[in-house]
């Protein structure tokens, strides 16, 4: 079994290049990973224990615009099942788990609606609801996300301007100051999670990779979570989870609570304690006995 990631490259059918690695045991079972916003192939290996609790084969892939992967400007959540598509296909991989933390949560659940029988089952991370929800989306969220999104939907040189700058800020972020580098988004379980060494580096890894050639699949994520995401949620027919905590300042819970609502038969994985990162690292077990299940 390799538990070194072994980074690919696909091209895909409208000549973009797409960026991925793949990890762990080849006659297991598929699941692929889908990163956090920001983030990139390399997010997963901040949760690489994983492989060690149970018989997978571990596809993570970088989104459009961020690392090597080409842009796909005007992108929706939609888009990412083609890109899915045509990795698994490069690798011979036919039916997959989708698992999906925080900006991912949204792009595994596309792949649950869109891909399924494919897709046997999805696991959404403290992923965020639509937009359109019906709720107030970013109550509870930390004051960054809070101007994040309002910039977002106001759009311009602004806009644009303060994306380019998060980039260049999260791209050179070291482990001494990684923690500090997302201020008032980090509740203090979040905080804790981090104070092992290993895991600050290994986040600043896949942060000074996401931001690498640019901060377009920042900009690109952004946009696609605020507009129509190509698909819905009730559209979902496979065995969906939806892990959340009561202490996260990056996806409020709320956002948890109206998916498991909305998805039919879909099951809630609350942890009133946890945070955007702890609900990872405290729990990864029971996440890779739901990954088994399905």
């Amino acid at each position: 079994m390799s538990m070194e990631l072994k980074k690919q490259f696909v091209t895909t059918k409208d000549g973009r290049q797409l960026e991925f690695g793949t990890i762990g045991n080849e006659s297991g079972k598929t699941v692929v990973f889908h990163h956090g916003t920001p983030g990139c192939l390399y997010t997963f290996m901040e949760y690489q224990e994983l492989i060690d609790l149970g018989d997978f084969f571990v596809i993570a892939y970088t989104r459009a615009g961020y690392g090597e992967s080409s842009r796909d400007k005007g992108r929706t959540i939609a888009s990412v099942v083609d890109d899915v598509r045509q990795i698994l296909d490069s690798l011979g991989r036919d039916s997959y788990v989708s698992v999906g933390w925080s900006g991912g949560g949204p792009h595994s659940l596309a792949c649950a609606a869109l891909d399924a029988p494919r897709c046997t089952g999805a696991l959404s991370v403290a992923g965020v609801a639509p937009r359109d929800s019906g709720f107030d989306w970013t109550e509870g969220m930390g004051p960054e996300n809070i101007e994040e999104f309002e910039l977002a939907l106001k759009g311009g040189p602004e806009y644009e301007a303060s994306v380019r700058e998060a980039g260049e800020h999260l791209g050179s972020v070291t482990a001494d100051n990684v923690t500090e580098a997302f201020g008032g988004l980090m509740s203090e379980a979040d905080k804790a999670s981090w104070i092992p060494l290993e895991r600050r580096e290994r986040q600043v890894k896949d942060l000074n990779h996401a931001f690498k050639v640019s901060a377009d699949g920042f900009q690109d994520d952004d946009q696609a979570f605020i507009k129509a995401w190509g698909f819905s949620v009730s559209d979902i027919k496979v065995p969906t989870s939806i892990w959340f905590g009561g202490n996260d300042l990056f996806v409020p819970k709320t956002h948890g609570e109206w998916l498991t609502n909305n998805i039919d038969g879909s099951t809630a994985r609350y942890f009133e304690g946890d945070g955007h990162m702890s609900i990872w690292f405290n729990n990864l077990e029971d996440i890779a006995k739901d990954i088994s299940s399905k």
